[in-house]
């Protein structure tokens, strides 16, 4: 059986014998066409939206008005999006002053250059853009305090503004539950401060803090309450399949429009797993899989559906590197797993330190199987990270059978790790 499993911008094939095969494991979303084209579907969002009243009407008499866009590592149709809410947004008020606030969260900030690839050339040459910096205190202010009890500090910008709005996509999350919602502001416009109390060791090893749980996922509680301090007045949150394009598009009230997109997605991408010997799996290509922390989210889903001491074969491009010089150095200086995760648990909210929850998770991952990984990164780096570099998918199936002393290993594919719910 030949299987194409998407690795940056193309795709590995994949050879395998159909006896050894447990099953492909795909969202039904590439089955789900919807009758009208990516941007009627968005701008029928628009038109009726869940729990408020029209962005429009909401735009009248706003002054400042922010839309919280994601930022590089996100896949979410803009080009397509962007136009639509700038155009409803001015409709109802064409003197608005606009900022679009680049949701970077944690990770590094976003070029021109992908502003560019992003929105294209009109948005970024004639709207103000700010790129949001989780490390600029002069840009911070605080407005609360979170559940959790962490400080609740977000852009400024944000805080200021008029109207605040957002656009994103959503998807399975592998400690939030799902993308998308409220997560444009915790952690998309948060401090560090914020985000690092949020994603702090005790929750990430909260049994609900996992893919597809909402309900008692202690990060959701204190993401929603952050939105709503904010004052997220409006989103626009769609649903993507493979090709990146838009099949579901929600708009309205930052929680009851993710209820409803959320409910959408949930049907279409649980998934029933029987445990395998080895799980193949991808963070579903480019932009997802530009470096390595961010393909342990792919990994979760593998994790879900290996059996202990089987092995993982993660694909990932990677040509952005590690991701997170801490994400690096936690491996780097500690090679007990077991103390390495001991110390995460045991790390008070307020001293959690960067991408400390990446390195959990993949610590937890790492106890449980063995990950050859496929990757552009230097194999130095993959090794350093307790993983074993290969450069391709047959070459690390070819590896993986003889790691466990068996040609007739069962083998589970799960093409793209980020689009699904394994059960």
């Amino acid at each position: 059986m030949e299987i194409r499993i998407p690795y940056g911008k193309e795709k590995q094939r994949l050879e395998i014998e159909e006896a050894y095969l447990n099953g492909v494991l795909v969202s039904q979303i590439e089955d789900y066409h919807p009758d009208k084209s990516q941007s009627e579907l968005v701008a029928a969002a628009l038109e009726q939206p869940e729990g408020s009243a029209k962005l429009c009407q909401l735009a009248i008499g706003k002054q400042k008005i922010v839309v919280i866009a994601s930022d590089h590592t996100r896949p979410v149709p803009s080009k397509i999006i962007m136009p639509l809410m700038l155009s409803e947004i001015r409709k109802g008020n064409p003197a608005a002053e606009i900022t679009i606030l680049i949701a970077t969260g944690f990770h590094r900030l976003t070029t021109r250059e992908e502003l560019v690839g992003k929105f294209g050339e009109a948005i970024v040459d004639q709207e103000r853009i700010v790129v949001h910096d989780s490390g600029d205190d002069n840009s911070l202010v605080k407005i609360g305090t979170l559940p959790s009890g962490g400080e609740l500090i977000i852009n400024r910008l944000a805080a200021e503004a008029d109207l605040l709005v957002s656009e994103g996509f959503i998807e399975p999350h592998f400690f939030a539950g799902f993308s998308g919602g409220r997560k444009s502001v915790l952690p998309g416009i948060a401090s560090r401060v914020s985000v690092l109390a949020n994603h702090c060791g005790e929750f990430i090893a909260h049994p609900k803090a996992r893919t597809g749980v909402i309900e008692g996922n202690p990060l959701h509680i204190d993401m929603l309450y952050a939105a709503r301090t904010a004052n997220l007045a409006f989103v626009v949150n769609v649903v993507i399949n493979s090709e990146k394009e838009v099949i579901y598009a929600v708009a309205g009230d930052c929680d009851a429009a993710h209820i409803k997109g959320r409910t959408f997605l949930e049907g279409l991408c649980k998934v029933q797993a029987t445990p395998s010997d080895i799980v193949i799996t991808s963070n579903g290509g480019y932009p997802l899989d530009q470096n390595i922390y961010q393909a342990v989210k792919g990994m979760t889903a593998a994790e879900a559906a290996v059996k202990p001491g089987g092995v993982i074969i993660m694909l990932a491009k990677s040509n952005d590197g590690h991701g997170g010089a801490t994400f690096f150095n936690t491996f780097r200086d500690e090679k007990n797993l077991d103390k390495m995760l001991a110390g995460f648990v045991n790390t008070p909210r307020d001293e959690t330190i960067p991408d400390q929850w990446e390195a959990q998770i993949l610590a937890r991952i790492l106890l449980k199987a063995k990950v050859i990984y496929i990757s552009a990164a230097p194999d130095e780096m993959i090794k350093a990270f307790q993983m074993t570099p290969a450069k391709d998918v047959q070459e690390a199936l070819a590896m993986a059978r003889d790691y466990l002393n068996n040609e007739a290993a069962t083998v589970t594919v799960i093409p793209d790790g980020v689009a699904v719910i394994v059960e």
